[in-house]
């Protein structure tokens, strides 16, 4: 890993241009080999991360927000746990936010609960579970969002690209059965509908014969036609 090297600042920079000076050194700066790979996830040492932090900012500060009761976490018994850090540097404070999730990306909460997938193997769906949250799992989370918080300064700026986009699931592998798209039903073309609609037309037997004369070939290779045009005839004779 490439250490920090203080940058030149010139004499007479504002703090802005001084801030976007150190924000470019510090996203520059290469932590690679302090990274580990976890699932899709790449995480510092937030104890590297501080160490290099502070090399560039030696009066550094960082603060670990708590609830009404003192405690380092917020939670909602239907959402489930966030917690909160801010780090300050040269009276610029930023804030940064983390969910405690369990190993499938899950939000953990102050209680187990159980939630179902679709396994594709048993073609059934399955409960899991996810544990409740322990002060250990708090821990953890509040160290990674110190990270991230620094990260806001520049610092492995580079490694949350793309942190915000949707993840597949690591229980897509048993994801649920989508519904079958609903096409309407095809009915099948009569060939013949255009001549039993002109038979059931006729208003009287002169035009219902004409209409034999016209068609008589297809008519008498077809009993169930010459069926339709006999029957029709008995029916404008009976009017």
């Amino acid at each position: 890993m490439c250490k920090f090297q203080t940058p030149n600042v010139p004499q007479g920079a504002t703090a802005d241009e001084r801030r976007a000076i150190m924000f470019n050194a510090l996203s520059n700066l290469d932590l690679s080999d302090k990274c580990e790979k976890r699932e899709s996830l790449t995480y510092v040492s937030w104890s590297n991360a501080w160490s290099e932090f502070k090399s560039a900012y030696p009066s550094a500060t960082y603060q670990i927000l708590k609830n009404e009761n003192g405690l380092p976490y917020f939670s909602d018994p239907n959402l489930g746990i966030m917690v909160f850090t801010e780090v300050t540097v040269d009276d610029v404070t930023h804030q940064m936010w983390l969910p405690v999730m369990d190993s499938k990306n899950k939000a953990m909460k102050l209680e187990p609960y159980t939630y179902s997938v679709w396994n594709n193997f048993k073609k059934a769906f399955e409960e899991k579970t996810v544990q409740a949250a322990s002060m250990f799992d708090i821990n953890k989370t509040l160290m990674r969002c110190l990270v991230k918080n620094l990260a806001m300064f520049g610092l492995g700026l580079y490694i949350f690209q793309g942190d915000d986009l949707p993840e597949k699931s690591a229980d897509d592998t048993t994801s649920a059965p989508q519904q079958p798209i609903q096409r309407p039903v095809q009915q099948p073309v009569d060939p013949l509908a255009g001549i039993k609609n002109a038979i059931n037309s006729a208003n009287d037997v002169t035009t219902l014969m004409s209409f034999y004369l016209d068609h008589q070939g297809e008519i008498e290779a077809n009993p169930q036609i010459k069926a339709l045009l006999t029957q029709r005839k008995q029916q404008l004779q009976n009017k």
